[in-house]
């Protein structure tokens, strides 16, 4: 294990470039002091101890000159990011003066610190929860902030696209901060690709927190297709207070090993989160899911839905977590999590975890593990489909109850694409 404590003055150096206020030079020093002390974060039956996750190199990259292509040009708000570079960023004069924030993390820091400050790993994800957690403080190279006021609700969705450049030799470490005000509605939508010949391994950390108000109604998606020479620590939370909800629909596309947290926690009464993940494994991947929902007030809801495909000598685990603890009576979590295998060398665990502190309330979950029923395959084999295209089929009929809750029509067919893309690589 590195001598974190060795890049202390390179990250000074890499934050003051960035004009950053002293609060934020302060909590990156903080956490690189910190990051040996930590533990890991515990992903039950995933071994990842050695994976390459501590690659970094805290120097800036070279702006990037160019707009990627887009298939559809919209007037929704829209920034896009090529490595730690903003290149195109995206906000209606309607919004702006209804006091929408919508930038780079960069920017948000010089621009607005004091509002960063009050949520920037204060409430959702703590610095020192894990040494992932630190790490990802102490060299992180930019992100989003969103702030929606109280009771502006948006109509368009909200999207941003981080594009991880394979060619550098730089860690991809981003931060998505979204704050939604006091009864504030909107849809968001992120993705995160990698394009370049991924000549070398690189180290991947996001964290993404979300802030949910009284009231507030975030619907929240997001396609993963980071490549497979990128080694990832993804985590993603919701910090729900009274009668607020958010949506999740995520789709794990990667083609590297992943670990991921996936959390909500329920701090209000009322509060609702209801998290739909897709995932797809493939070659000699791992990948290791921790999605919690943590009923921490009365009236709570949290359910969980996660369903997965298996390919080759993949492995792919759901660990479902539903936490009710003690003084939230009335709540209610439930939990789903189903994993197709297509490969007798492929490996597979759903594992339902569920921790009741408080009576009066209610709880159940379901999971399995099992191959393509080879009678469904010889049916649409004898209608002339090809194995292939007969498993493509089955995969679509068994992921389609998560694919068409995802809220956005758009989002549900790019993450068609994307399953479609990586099933036939």
């Amino acid at each position: 294990m590195k001598k974190w404590t060795e890049y202390l003055e390179a990250v000074k150096a890499y934050s003051a470039e960035w004009a950053e206020p002293q609060w934020m030079t302060d909590l990156r020093v903080n956490a690189l002091n910190k990051i040996d002390e930590l533990p890991l974060p515990v992903i039950e039956k995933v071994k990842f101890a050695r994976w390459n996750l501590y690659n970094v190199k805290p120097e800036h990259q070279q702006a990037a000159g160019t707009v990627p292509s887009f298939d559809q040009m919209k007037d929704n708000p829209l920034i896009v990011q090529t490595g730690e570079a903003t290149v195109f960023e995206q906000l209606s004069t309607k919004l702006v003066e209804q006091g929408v924030i919508f930038t780079d993390l960069v920017t948000a820091m010089q621009e607005y610190p004091e509002l960063v400050k009050e949520y920037y790993m204060q409430k959702a994800v703590p610095v020192e929860e894990n040494a992932m957690t630190a790490l990802h403080a102490a060299f992180m190279n930019n992100g989003v902030f969103l702030y929606v006021p109280k009771n502006v609700v948006i109509e368009e969705p909200i999207e941003s696209l981080f594009l991880h450049n394979g060619d550098e030799d730089a860690h991809f470490f981003k931060h998505v901060l979204i704050v939604a005000e006091t009864n504030s509605e909107f849809s968001y939508l992120e993705r995160f690709e990698t394009q370049g010949d991924l000549a070398k391994k690189l180290s991947g950390n996001v964290v993404v927190e979300v802030i949910a108000k009284p009231g507030a109604h975030v619907k929240f998606s997001a396609v993963d297709s980071l490549g497979g020479n990128i080694t990832t620590y993804m985590n993603r939370r919701g910090y729900l207070m009274r009668d607020s909800m958010i949506d999740w629909a995520i789709g794990i596309m990667n083609d590297g090993n992943v670990i991921a947290d996936f959390d909500s926690d329920l701090v209000g009464e009322g509060a609702h989160s209801e998290v739909k993940i897709v995932a797809i494994s493939t070659g000699k991947q791992i990948q290791g899911i921790d999605t919690r929902v943590t009923n921490k007030a009365p009236h709570t809801i949290g359910h969980i839905l996660q369903h997965g495909v298996i390919l080759e000598k993949s492995t792919l685990t759901f660990n479902g977590i539903g936490h009710i603890l003690k003084g939230a009576k009335g709540a209610d979590a439930q939990q789903e999590s189903r994993i197709l295998m297509l490969s007798e060398k492929s490996r597979g665990d759903a594992n339902p975890i569920l921790l009741i502190d408080e009576n009066e309330v209610t709880a159940g979950h379901a999971a399995s593990v099992g191959r393509v029923d080879p009678d469904e395959l010889f049916y649409l084999m004898s209608r002339g489909l090809e194995k292939s295209a007969a498993e493509r089929l089955v995969i679509r009929g068994f992921l389609g109850p998560v694919i068409t809750a995802i809220p956005t029509k758009a989002t549900q067919e790019q993450l068609i694409d994307t399953i479609e893309g990586k099933l036939s690589k």
